[in-house]
């Protein structure tokens, strides 16, 4: 991939930079415009500046005395010429600029709504550094050679104007911009094929340095408890330290060729100044014509360097573009329908599964993936509650997943009061239905930011009622700003407990008619867990509560206020029934179940009591901590 890189990078750079300018045609011409008057402006600046040199500072030498009038005209043109060159700066700058942030925020905005689109299956094939890198730094990287695009384009025309220019002063003069100028672009071609594949690893590279820090920052626990420190230091390091000879490798290739690049122009005026001269005493040409060309190849040094700057910054945007393709070309996204539920339909909703199998794609995607679920088929009724139990493995997450359509099943189907949940908008599913997931996910905001997540309609009223329902009034009350305290990333400064209550009390605050528990309430104390279930079950839909609600547990306690229990193994529906009979006629079920209970009494008992645990002390622990 390296060498095809390499070979046709120029080109496909500038079909990334052509896909720019369509996108952007009105910015662009701007810029180009404001370009094209600079480049301009600076011909005409070296003519002028010969005509002053050549018959005004020369006769007024050879005279001894210089007429203010002519004096005064040259300092009117040369004064106008400057005024029109930062006219044509500020034009070409800030067009350049805000079409570079533009395509930027474009792109950002795009690939993170495909990120939204994509199906969970994508997600766990690809690191979330990854994922960050791309909208980051390979957005950046993509648009980088915008800034100088335009100047460069304007530069191509200056030099068009500028080699004209030359055969109409003289021929042999032309002939030397005609060779320097073909020869810079030569050199920049070359220096473009051989930086690709430099660029296109350390983009790489960029990428798998965020992920390991990533993964490293978020599972800061784990590391600390399990003395892991120089192990992943190490392991960074390992990865910085290549980015850090990439980097190198394009920096030493850069320091080779940046000074060919510079020196090149220099080398063009030297040449000029030889053949010129040679042509003044042939009588050829005047003293005006030799400055003017001097001063214009001197001038034209520095503009020239933007078509190098646009050139040596196509591998990268190239190596960019492409990690960006590769997300925004993703298969798999899985499209809403348009059909709506009756939004002010206050009934809980039925939950239906119909001979439901589903198979996680795998890493490889010529593999294929292993049956997760197979032909599952159950009801959640209008107002009841169905409790999912079966052991590790055996596809209960998986199914609390196609309950709210996180992912899509590989046949069969999921309904909403009979409508198929592919069916349904985005927002008719998201008011209907809410998951709350095994590991509770805290925003760094305030409590209040957190339940009500800017949802119209939800007030502080609807926030509190959530919370009673959640049974995390009392600890909410008791927190030093209440619903405006600030709770840290992830909810750092809340216990665990503390942290699944809110993610459960931001589900009901929406009022979903229906409602997913997927072990939403582990390290929550079993009387508390107990309480929280009975008041979802009892409460009215007036104060917010979902009448059906679907739970994966595994405690006794919760398992007996369902009405029914679905027990599944090896994602098939087993058995169902209620917990008695279950626990009568299926072993299987019965061991499970039995050996829940005698590992949460161990847990109980190795456990110091927590006040903050026990709903009738709920605030004492932070009262302890003031």
């Amino acid at each position: 991939m390296a060498g095809s890189t390499s070979r046709d990078v120029v080109g496909r750079g500038l079909a990334v930079l052509g896909r720019a300018i369509r996108e952007q045609p009105r910015i662009f011409t701007v810029a180009v415009a404001g370009s094209v008057l600079f480049g301009s402006m600076v011909i005409a600046s070296a003519y002028v500046v010969g005509a002053v040199v050549g018959d005004v500072v020369v006769p007024s030498i050879e005279r001894g005395s210089v007429a203010a009038g002519t004096l005064a005209l040259a300092a009117v043109a040369l004064f106008g010429i400057s005024v029109l060159r930062v006219v044509g700066i500020f034009g070409r700058r800030l067009g350049a600029g805000y079409m570079q942030y533009r395509l930027q925020a474009a792109y950002r905005r795009r690939v993170t709504r495909r990120y939204l689109e994509l199906p969970l299956a994508w997600h766990h094939r690809n690191s979330t550094g990854t994922l960050l890198s791309n909208a980051n730094s390979d957005v950046e990287a993509a648009w980088y050679p915008i800034a100088p695009l335009p100047f460069a384009v304007g530069t191509l025309v200056m030099l068009v104007g500028a080699v004209a220019s030359l055969f109409v002063t003289d021929w042999a003069l032309a002939l030397v911009g005609l060779a320097v100028f073909p020869a810079l672009f030569v050199l920049n071609v070359v220096y473009s094929r051989r930086m690709a594949p430099r660029q296109a690893r350390a983009q790489r590279l960029r990428a798998e340095v965020s992920g390991i820090a990533h993964e490293s920052f978020d599972g800061a626990l784990v590391v600390k408890t399990m003395g892991r420190e120089a192990q992943e230091t190490s392991r960074f390091a390992g990865r910085a330290g290549e980015l850090r000879d990439s980097l190198i490798s394009v920096g030493r290739l850069r320091g080779v060729f940046d000074p060919m690049l510079e020196t090149l122009p220099s080398l063009g005026t030297l040449a000029v100044l030889v053949v010129g001269t040679f042509r003044l005493r042939q009588g050829a040409i005047g003293v005006a014509d030799l400055v003017s060309v001097a001063f214009l190849f001197t001038v034209l040094a520095f503009p020239v360097r933007a078509i190098g700057w646009v050139l040596a910054e196509l591998p990268r945007s190239v190596a960019g573009w492409d990690r960006l393709r590769r997300v925004l070309d993703a298969t798999g996204e899985m499209p809403y329908g348009d059909r709506e539920l009756d939004p002010a339909d206050p009934a809980p909703a039925t939950l239906t599964f119909r001979d439901v199998s589903f198979a996680y794609e795998p890493a490889e995607a010529h593999l294929p993936g292993a049956e997760v679920l197979g032909e599952v088929s159950f009801t959640v009724p209008a107002g009841k509650t169905v409790a999912l139990v079966g052991p590790t493995g055996a596809g209960k997450s998986t199914i609390a997943s196609l309950a709210v359509r996180l992912v899509d099943p590989r046949s069969g189907t999921v309904t909403l009061d009979g409508v198929d949940v592919r069916e349904l908008t985005s927002a008719s599913l998201a008011r209907t239905a809410a998951l709350v997931a095994q590991v509770p996910f805290i925003f760094d905001d305030t409590v209040r930011a957190n339940i009500a997540l800017d949802r119209p309609g939800v007030s502080d009223d609807d926030v509190w009622a959530a919370l009673r329902l959640a049974e995390a009034d009392g600890f909410v009350a008791a927190l030093p700003d209440g619903l405006d305290t600030m709770v840290g990333e992830r909810g750092t400064s809340l216990s665990g407990g503390q942290r699944q209550r809110l993610t459960l009390a931001r589900a009901l605050a929406g009022r979903p008619r229906l409602l997913v528990l997927d072990d939403a309430t582990s390290a929550v104390d079993p009387r508390v867990e107990a309480a929280i279930l009975a008041g979802l079950r009892s409460a009215d839909r007036s104060g917010g509560a979902p009448a059906s609600i679907l739970v994966v547990a595994y405690r006794r306690a919760t398992i007996a206020l369902a009405d029914e229990v679905i027990y599944v193994e090896q994602g098939r529906v087993v058995a169902r029934g209620s917990h008695t009979e279950l626990l009568a006629t299926v072993p299987g079920y019965a061991d499970l179940v039995t050996a829940y209970e005698q590992a949460e009494v161990e847990r109980v008992q190795e456990q110091p009591y927590d006040p903050e645990a026990d709903p009738l002390h709920s605030g004492l622990e932070i009262e302890v901590d003031r």
